[in-house]
């Protein structure tokens, strides 16, 4: 796992809304990438329902919000229209991103582990935890982040 003030690594990836190419990102806005382990399982659907359901919070300190895991696009966009996620979902089909970010692997290899990471205007890393991590706190850090560049 990356550690709070590691310089965020870019990428470009197809994602359920289109390519997001990271580079062109950083810098404009702060970056809130999920990594999570499945597609439609209990524990992920909770996870981004919750930022569903907070979508409102995150715009107004501008954050995008991307969802990352070895899923395929057509899984992630069955997965979104469920749920009517309006973030999007990045294929990682080859764990590329995941290696970019350290993103380990449960038991070693089942999938891959759940972290959060939040990237600032700077495209530092200025959040990392793992687990499924509260709305609030991650919202909290935005905050932080949002009130020092004021």
């Amino acid at each position: 796992m990356l550690s709070v003030g590691a310089l965020a690594p870019a990428f470009r990836a197809d994602s359920t809304k289109g390519t997001i190419d990271l580079a062109e990102v950083m810098g404009r806005q702060p970056i809130v990438l999920i990594f999570y382990p499945m597609d439609d399982t209990p524990g992920c659907t909770k996870q981004l329902c919750a930022v569903r359901d907070a979508e409102p919070s995150y715009a107004g300190y501008g954050a995008l919000v991307l969802g990352v895991n070895p899923g395929t696009l057509e899984s992630h966009q069955k997965f979104a229209a469920k749920h009517n996620y309006d973030f999007p979902l990045i294929a990682d089909v080859d764990g590329r991103i995941r290696h970019l970010y350290e993103v380990g692997k449960t038991l070693g290899f089942l999938t891959q582990q759940r972290i959060v990471y939040i990237i600032s205007l700077d495209g530092r890393i200025v959040y990392a935890e793992k687990g499924l991590r509260p709305t609030e706190e991650i919202l909290s850090t935005l905050e932080e982040i949002s009130s020092k560049k004021d």
